[in-house]
């Protein structure tokens, strides 16, 4: 699949958050990279091998308080060869892709990586 097709599909991701949530998106930017790189893996204590579907980098929304301002962006970066490598068709990529962005797009917001696992586990 080339990057302009996964990104078409992270877009779909996004558009499929409800607006109340998709709305309330606050300086934050979501790009596509191939893989991790080693600096976010061993950040998060990874492997070389792990498979790491999305990371997102940045101040989360109940984190900003009064001076939260001039910030950069904050990062929710969706990894395309990791997917792709799991996925057993463009169907299944397209529900890893949508699944990966809820998930980011709920650490924007605040909520731990426990919670968000919780969540995902009831919606299945």
């Amino acid at each position: 699949m080339t990057k302009s097709e996964f990104e078409k599909l992270v877009q779909e991701g996004i558009d499929q958050i409800p607006e109340k949530f998709r709305g309330r998106l606050n300086n934050v930017a979501i790009v596509v990279e191939e893989n991790p790189n080693k600096a976010q893996l061993e950040k998060l204590n990874l492997s070389k091998n792990s498979l790491l579907f999305g990371l997102y980098q940045g101040v989360p929304q109940i984190r900003r308080g009064r001076g939260y301002n001039l910030i950069p962006p904050d990062k929710i970066t969706i990894f395309q060869k990791p997917i792709e490598a799991v996925a057993r068709s463009k169907s299944e990529i397209r529900q890893m892709v949508k699944n990966t962005v809820w998930h980011e797009i709920a650490h924007h917001f605040g909520t731990s990586e426990r919670r968000v696992r919780e969540i995902e586990l009831k919606r299945k």
